[in-house]
């Protein structure tokens, strides 16, 4: 997969402009009520980019910001199984890259229960070297355990917060069967 499809399919789910005073992505002090209530746009959050004018943001900034700050520093080029770089970067969207990467991190040692990587929320090399073996090996294993823990950190997410449940179906349209 390339990164423009994975990118079209992933701003697709977050769609246009919004300002939900009730996202915390919303506020670019990154917590309801703290800061100024810019929006997002293209999934682009003010929490994320404080200082970026979010309602005038182009699907080519959105663009470049995603490829740098989110594809790259997750390394998915190294990556050799399309799905299992589109879930990579849509969760490291949806839920922050630090995320998207533990989450890739426990799907591994799931699938190892042995010799197990640190869940840091870094991709280095052992986590890629990893992820290549199970993308080669059993992607779709990997690509489930992705969903599963997925669902267990939005479930985690929605217990914390009653706002959260409104989110809840849009969250679940993220976790899908590997064979699409």
């Amino acid at each position: 997969m390339s990164f423009r499809s994975a990118f079209e399919d992933t701003v697709g789910l977050e769609g246009g402009f919004g300002k939900d005073p009730d996202d915390s992505g919303n506020w670019t002090g990154g917590k309801i009520g703290v800061g100024i209530l810019k929006g997002t746009k293209y999934g682009i959050s003010a929490a994320a980019y404080p200082d970026l004018d979010i309602e005038n943001l182009t699907i080519e900034q959105a663009h470049a910001l995603y490829k740098r700050d989110y594809w790259d520093v997750l390394k998915l080029d190294s990556i050799p199984n399309e799905r299992v770089q589109e879930e990579l970067f849509d969760t490291g969207v949806n839920m922050g890259i630090g995320a998207s990467a533990k989450i890739l991190q426990r799907s591994i040692n799931f699938l190892e229960m042995g010799n197990p990587l640190d869940e840091d929320g870094a991709i280095g090399p052992k986590t890629i070297e990893k992820a290549v073996y199970w993308c080669n090996k059993d992607p779709e294993a990997l690509y489930r355990a992705l969903n599963g823990f997925q669902f267990i950190r939005y479930y985690e997410i929605a217990v914390v917060g009653s706002v959260k449940e409104k989110y809840a179906r849009g969250w679940m349209k993220r976790i899908q069967d590997y064979r699409q």
